[in-house]
């Protein structure tokens, strides 16, 4: 997510940190670079304007001038006023005082919509709400089949309409089904088209009308740079939107949708969409947005998504190992590697760390070398993997054709492995006595 723009911006920037004394054109030169980057990543112009205005207005003030570090205080203002790009605050759900929670999710097709009302369905399962999702897109082949899937998968109800059918009257039948069986939030999933045309928004119109929505969330794909912007305007002239949902902020967007969407429309950007699986749907909170594009890390957002993908009582079992001074074996490093591939693809895990992604080789990143590191273990035998120290010549290369990787990276890894058991013995005589 933004990688060109972050990289860029960290060059030009990078120039701000390097001087000591910091003059009014050297500033002004800066944040020309500044601007060229912006409209690069596809950042509206006019967003940009304003952007730059009020950073200028705030760098070339005498708090920065007569600052010990007035390159660093540049950076500040840049990741402030980014922030408040994207909104003051942390955007939430606008909750029905009377359930359900209406929340319609509109969008063209082709932007997620449907995969995104799941994923949103699973957030707010993990937040210990009861969704039920409604499928009234009646229009594109298999959109309802897809949603009742999504719905298996994830253990969520799903209140599907026939093919062919009135939406409107669907989406009515999916609130009064909610409030039966006390399903406290109500996703409606419904119909796009390949363009904005009068008869999908006047059906849209219908529906906000019959239903009286808490939250109207446009599904944006981030891919489509200023397009989804000006498709998000369209939206909100005929609805009145309350949020916007950013897709596909994991592929090769240039994040100029992100950064212009609100400043346009005047809309919060309440989650982004940021992988392929299920929970990889993030609340877009703007200071930690900025810190991510500015390549200051987002230690917030990996505390989540170890909370997500981290077994609890393994963490314990491993923690209590550690303490009691057990020897830490291949199964619990093996053990300890899904935890951390199930957080996410490394590369984006290590961008969430201030200063960790420039310290990493993109090559001890690379998700095949955790799978090779995988395969190497599972070629030991079970008493191999608990007591490595026996592993000789002749295991090794044994292991090694198992695997179909090199003898190199078998010792490769077991020294590693020496070296990490070392650290756990001194993070033992770190850890407080009890009793």
């Amino acid at each position: 997510m933004f990688e060109e723009l972050s990289q860029k911006l960290d060059t030009v920037l990078g120039k701000f940190r390097e001087r000591g004394v910091l003059t009014e054109p050297m500033i002004r030169d800066g944040l020309r670079e500044v601007r060229r980057v912006l409209l690069e990543a596809d950042v509206n112009f006019q967003v940009t304007r304003d952007f730059l205005g009020r950073v200028q207005e705030r760098a070339l003030g005498e708090d920065v001038v007569k600052s010990v570090s007035p390159g660093q205080q540049i950076v500040k203002i840049v990741h402030d006023e980014l922030a408040t790009l994207m909104g003051d605050e942390r955007p939430g759900i606008r909750w029905a005082s009377h359930p359900p929670t209406v929340i319609l999710m509109v969008g063209l097709q082709g932007s997620g919509k449907t995969t995104t009302t799941g994923k949103l369905a699973r957030r707010l399962v993990r937040e210990g709400r009861q969704p039920m999702m409604a499928a009234c897109d009646l229009y594109r082949p298999a959109a309802v089949d897809q949603l009742v899937t999504l719905g298996k998968q994830l253990g969520v109800p799903v209140h599907a309409g026939e093919p062919g059918g009135d939406p409107v009257a669907v989406a009515k039948a999916a609130v009064d089904a909610a409030r039966r069986d006390k399903r406290n939030v109500l996703l409606v999933d419904t119909a796009g088209r390949l363009q904005i045309d009068e008869p999908m928004m006047d059906e849209l119109r219908r529906i906000k009308a019959e239903l009286n929505p808490q939250e109207i969330l446009f599904v944006a794909d981030a891919m489509t740079g200023q397009e989804a912007v000006k498709i998000a305007q369209g939206f909100d002239e005929a609805l009145d939107i309350s949020g916007i949902i950013l897709t596909k902020m994991d592929g090769d967007a240039r994040g100029g949708a992100a950064l212009s969407i609100r400043g346009v429309t005047g809309k919060p950007i309440k989650f982004v969409g940021v992988g392929e699986t299920m929970d990889d749907l993030d609340a877009a909170d703007p200071q930690r947005l900025a810190g991510r594009i500015l390549q200051m890390g987002d230690i917030v957002g990996l505390v989540e998504r170890a909370q997500r993908a981290v077994d609890v009582e393994d963490q314990e079992k491993l923690a209590k190992k550690v303490m009691g001074g057990a020897k830490f074996t291949l199964e619990d490093f093996l053990s300890a590697m899904r935890q951390v591939q199930k957080m996410g693809p490394l590369e984006q895990l290590a961008k969430m760390i201030p200063g960790m992604a420039k310290k990493l080789p993109a090559a001890n990143m690379d998700p095949k070398r955790m799978k090779h590191v995988e395969a190497i273990i599972l070629s030991m035998t079970p008493h191999e993997r608990k007591r490595p120290d026996i592993l000789n010549g002749s295991r090794r290369a044994r292991i090694a054709r198992g695997s179909g990787r090199p003898v190199s990276e078998v010792n490769r890894l077991m020294k590693q492995f020496a070296e990490m058991q070392k650290m756990m013995k001194q993070m033992k005589g770190f850890m407080p006595r009890r009793g």
